[in-house]
């Protein structure tokens, strides 16, 4: 989950290093480092605890100046944040290494290299990486030959950035697990874990195939697949822009993702409506041919396999996915469904959901699901080219554009309506009731406009976000398919102003949850004008009535009146389809300001990376 950014080129790389760590903070702000190698072919480093910020006053004071380099932004997972323990790693002041997964095998093979003489200076499991390169490369081996190696003797995940002093005119680079992508240049070339990192210099590049190895000099990229054959990768053009990565008049990228919302709303579904009918909208093919419309036909079941928030967003589809089709729908945790054994299933479908698509759980369940069989894998990700995708037999792309603030906003809701489009197919294939599916594609219609009506109320959830600043607890409520909706607000306030917030179905108060209720205990819900409303009034009279504080965003229509303990946002009238992608938006807002007014750092909260990489 950490960053890593690599340039070699005709002029200085250090600002280039900086840019790209900066542009990847998200993903990892305990420590930040770097590594170039001088004019004089010696290889110096230097780094800081906490944020990019600290690396570069550093410099400021001790300039660093090469033509190749490597840097990176840690998130820990072996050793806690210090000094010793930031990358780059180095061993015996010639080789220069940066890391990102998790070396499962490092107590064994560090011994091993204690006992061989090799000093440990770090806590972490990559120092175990530059030291057996460093071994490899002084048995007399080049060090394109010792990275490819070594590569034998690690266990786990790992993307690997490696230079030595003895080479200034090499970067090596390794990909297992971890993503990778080589950035093409004019003389100069550039390595990173995302591309985002690399947009102010190319908009060209090369995503590296698991087991990859890459040796990339100014002018030439030298390929090898896992068996160590030449191979050639498909260059591929981004569109992606540089002004994601800019604030501009937003205090926090959350608050601007949020905004942005109704954005990418429209762009996810532009070009997959018709009046009356879904278009088809997702690309691949099976191995033996079938086409997503074949096996839309065929489907007699669902499986959905996320993490976090693409897991709430999966709960929800379970119940749009059930109540229309008779197709019985699944929903399991990535990190828990790898892990269990499952029967095959002749006419299954497995979805996987991935912001990132390089989320370590959701990759590892989707290797299970092809080694078990099923019928179909389809996954639905934000990030063209990246590992879910290539991964899947069919992919359907949300159009959110790059999300930097770790607690995912309209990532979330463009999954939904690419759940939904998705549904629309399904029912298509099915052949459903012609009017459900144009109820459907109605409601998608209006989504974009629903949405950025919600948002106009900014300033009401801001000031009754003022309620939560001392609070240490708080439990989210929701019946039917809010009640993800429910899990899903109560993660984000977790995530960002580390309240401890629980959600349940609201009827499940009386089985337990009732026994928390007092006047300190925040009780936040959705209530849309739906067939649930009055089975959830009821149950928010269990709380009125045992002196709990009610937050609730309700349906001008529901008719719950504002009293002393019982606070009200009033939401504009919204087709039940799209209810749960709407209510969504104001429970992001809440969270957002609750963590702004008590001083959290919004956009990297403590101990959270952005792209869960390792498992």
């Amino acid at each position: 989950m950490c960053g890593i950014v690599g340039a070699i080129a005709q002029r200085p790389v250090t600002e280039i290093l900086l840019e790209g760590l900066s542009r990847l903070e998200y993903r990892g702000y305990d420590s930040a480092g770097l590594a170039i190698i001088n004019a004089d072919q010696h290889l110096q480093r230097e780094r800081a605890v906490g944020k990019v910020v600290a690396l570069k006053n550093k410099l400021k004071s001790k300039p660093l100046i090469g033509l190749l380099g490597i840097a990176h932004t840690r998130w820990a997972t072996h050793g806690k944040p210090a000094e010793r323990n930031a990358h780059p790693h180095v061993s015996n002041n010639r080789i220069a290494v940066v890391h990102n997964g998790i070396i499962e095998n490092y107590e064994v093979l560090r011994e091993e290299l204690k006992a061989e003489g090799y000093q440990f200076e770090s806590d972490t499991d990559t120092e175990v990486i530059v030291h057996l390169i460093e071994k490899a490369e002084s048995q007399g081996m080049n060090l394109l030959e010792a990275v490819m190696s070594i590569k034998t003797r690690l266990r786990g995940a790992y993307a690997l950035g490696v230079i030595s002093n003895d080479e200034p005119d090499h970067l090596i680079i390794a990909r297992h697990g971890s993503p990778l992508v080589i950035g093409l240049g004019l003389g100069e070339n550039f390595i990173g874990s995302d591309i985002q990192a690399l947009l102010p210099v190319t908009n060209r590049f090369i995503y590296l195939e698991n087991g990859d190895t890459a040796q990339i000099s100014r002018y030439e990229i030298a390929l090898y697949d896992v068996t160590g054959e030449s191979v050639e990768r498909d260059i591929v053009q981004s569109n992606a822009s540089m002004g994601s990565c800019e604030l501009g008049e937003y205090r926090h990228f959350m608050h601007k993702e949020i905004f942005e919302q109704p954005q990418a709303i429209q762009a996810t579904l532009d070009g997959r409506l018709e009046a009356d009918a879904f278009v088809n909208c997702i690309s691949g093919t099976t191995a033996n041919g079938q086409t997503a419309q074949q096996v839309l036909k065929e489907v007699d079941e669902i499986q959905i396999i996320a993490c976090g928030t693409s897991y709430h967003a999966g709960l929800i589809a379970r119940y749009w996915i059930e109540s229309m089709t008779d197709v019985p729908c699944n929903v399991e945790v990535a990190s828990e469904y790898r892990y269990r054994r499952q029967p095959p299933k002749k006419n299954l479908l497995v979805i996987t959901l991935s912001q990132s698509g390089e989320t370590a759980d959701t990759l590892a369940a989707l290797e299970k699901v092809k080694q078990t069989g099923c019928l179909a894998t389809l996954s639905i990700c934000n990030v063209p080219e990246s590992s879910l995708t290539r991964e899947s037999d069919f992919t359907l792309m949300t159009l959110a554009g790059a999300e930097i603030g770790v607690a995912s906003t309209k990532a979330f809701t463009t999954q939904l309506v690419a759940l939904q489009i998705l549904l629309g197919l399904l029912m298509q294939a099915k052949q459903a009731d012609q009017a459900k599916i144009e109820h459907l594609i109605t409601g998608l219609k209006q989504l974009p406009l629903l949405v950025e009506q919600v948002l106009d109320r900014d300033t009401a959830i801001e000031t009754m976000a003022e309620d939560f600043i001392d609070k240490n607890n708080a439990l989210f409520l929701g019946r039917g398919e809010q009640y993800p909706v429910a899990m899903e607000g109560a993660l984000k306030l977790k995530e960002i102003s580390y309240i401890h917030a629980e959600a349940y179905p609201a009827g499940e108060l009386k089985h337990g949850p009732l026994a928390l209720v007092d006047n300190e205990m925040p009780i936040i819900t959705v209530a849309p004008n739906t067939v649930l409303l009055e089975k959830l009034k009821s149950n928010l009279e269990e709380v009125r009535s045992r002196g709990g504080v009610l937050y609730i965003f309700a349906d001008k229509a529901a008719k719950i009146a504002k009293q002393d303990n019982i606070h009200i946002i009033e939401m504009p009238a919204i087709p039940e389809s799209i209810a749960a992608i709407v209510y969504s938006v104001p429970l992001q807002l809440l969270s957002y300001y609750t963590a702004v007014f008590k001083g959290t750092d919004v956009d990297k909260p403590r101990n959270l990376a952005k792209s869960v990489t390792v498992e």
